[in-house]
């Protein structure tokens, strides 16, 4: 069945309109903003397909295109604000700092979540910034696809889970951070490593379990892993944990998706009257400040490199895999895992 303006009214993009006039995508955005530098045949279609689909131009774009604010917006989202492991509060302050080494700025905004896009689309109408970028990344996620069809430069710190073959992010490698924490477990000697991680659908979490999987199955101990979930949320991380002692014996570990679940495993072995580290390992993941406080061995993100790399992205056109950066973690060794005394790295 063809298509109508009835059909694409109030939605139709700048993709749509490329797609029915056969021409790229950049094509048409010069017909609306430079149409001197179109043929007036191929502008003469461009128009026709506008006018029959009722596209209407996102005016944020176009003033985007017509002047530069050297800054780019940065979401925030005031329920994660100061609670433990918020990784993206770690990774805002790296972006500050490193923002006059690129000759721009950030504009922090909270659209509300219930009309996300619409939130996106005013601060872009304002002309306070020329792009964005997202944190938070996750399944389902509307922000990039509206950006590309909208023209908007973006880059993303996590990767775009739904669409693998997409440039425009960077992100850091969980599952080879789990891994590297499996080697350095069994070579304290531990000789169970279990896991407490997310429930399954986090993209990050999901990540994050393949890792020690994987160290488990390099080690030749994959065929009976043990495992249990928890939100992050301490109570239900020390039950979930509490649970995973009741399957292990003493000389054995637990490896933490967060530093806030890995906290409730600390807890859940001092209840049972064990020692971390000496009796049983335990070893977190973003190295925050509650980490080193307690003594926790944790896998810390290089937010700083991530940082740089989001900037030098941004300014960056295309969406090819080479606008990429995955990053390693580190392993900060701590007492948890030390099975004579403290060990610091």
């Amino acid at each position: 069945m063809a298509s109508g303006p009835e059909q694409f009214r109030g939605r139709a993009t700048i993709v749509d309109v490329a797609a029915a006039a056969g021409v790229s995508r950049q094509t048409v955005s010069n017909a609306l903003n430079y149409p001197d530098r179109v043929a007036p045949s191929t502008l003469a279609r461009v128009h026709r397909e506008i006018e029959r689909l009722g596209f209407m131009p996102n005016a944020a774009a176009q003033q985007l295109r017509r002047r530069k604010a050297s800054a780019y917006g940065f979401e925030v989202n005031p329920s994660g604000a100061g609670k433990m492991g918020h990784i993206l509060d770690g990774f805002l302050v790296e972006l500050t700092v490193a923002a006059p080494d690129h000759s721009c700025h950030l504009v922090t905004f909270a659209p509300d979540l219930t009309s996300l896009l619409a939130g996106y689309d005013q601060i872009l109408s304002t002309g306070l910034v020329d792009g964005f970028v997202l944190g938070d990344t996750r399944h389902d996620d509307p922000r990039p696809a509206w950006l590309l069809q909208n023209d908007v430069p973006f880059v993303t710190f996590g990767r775009i889970w739904d669409e693998p073959q997409m440039g425009r992010w960077v992100d850091v490698d969980g599952r080879v951070g789990m891994e590297l924490a499996v080697g350095h477990l069994l070579e304290q000697g531990y000789t169970s490593i279990a896991y407490l991680g997310w429930p399954d659908g986090s993209p990050v979490g999901d990540d994050r379990r393949r890792g020690w999987l994987a160290g488990l199955a390099a080690a030749g101990l994959a065929d009976d892993p043990i495992a249990e979930e928890a939100v992050q949320d301490l109570p239900t991380a020390t039950a979930a944990a509490d649970r995973l002692l009741a399957r292990l014996g003493p000389g054995s570990a637990i490896l933490c998706a967060s530093d806030l679940l890995a906290l409730g495993a600390l807890r859940a072995v001092r209840n049972r009257g064990l020692e971390p580290g000496h009796d049983i390992g335990v070893v977190g993941f973003d190295d925050s400040d509650v980490a080193e406080a307690l003594q926790l061995t944790s896998l810390r993100q290089p937010l700083q490199q991530a940082a740089a790399e989001a900037w030098r992205i941004v300014h960056e056109k295309g969406t090819d895999l080479s606008l990429t950066a995955l990053l390693a973690p580190t392993l900060t060794v701590r007492e948890s895992t030390s099975r004579t005394g403290p060990e610091n790295t």
